[in-house]
């Protein structure tokens, strides 16, 4: 029996390969350091690397029913490390796992993905209090 299918959703595979080369493109950035230094890591580009995971972990959290447990450890590693390196630890999430609140630490590109669609402002005539 087939768990997935053939043909993923519209953009998943295209987001998802992206994904898998920008990591790649990660890593040789950071392999050239080697020697158990910090690898030219900077707080908010280890910041922005644990995000990806995270985010992306939740995102595979989708795919079986019971994903988002047998993933677990990598939230548990992901939040270990935060600690160890004094960074500020992952959002919590709402019940719609996005969230609760946009980061407000760091890199202000973090509230990138995070998308809140409100209703638009009623139109208001002009005012007539011109002078």
């Amino acid at each position: 029996m087939e768990l997935l299918p053939t043909i993923a959703a519209p953009g998943v595979a295209e987001r998802a390969d992206a994904s898998a080369d920008a990591a790649c493109h990660l890593y040789d950035a950071v392999v050239p350091w080697g020697g158990g230094r910090p690898g030219g890591w900077s707080r908010t580009a280890v910041e922005d690397a644990a995000e990806s995971i995270e985010t992306t972990a939740h995102a595979l959290a989708y795919t079986h029913p019971r994903a988002e447990l047998i993933l677990a450890p990598v939230h548990a590693a992901l939040a270990d490390l935060r600690r160890q390196l004094e960074l500020s630890p992952p959002d919590p999430l709402t019940a719609d796992a996005v969230p609760a609140t946009p980061r407000s630490v760091g890199n202000p590109r973090r509230t990138r993905w995070v998308r809140v669609l409100t209703p638009p402002a009623p139109r208001r005539p002009p005012s007539d209090t011109a002078s």
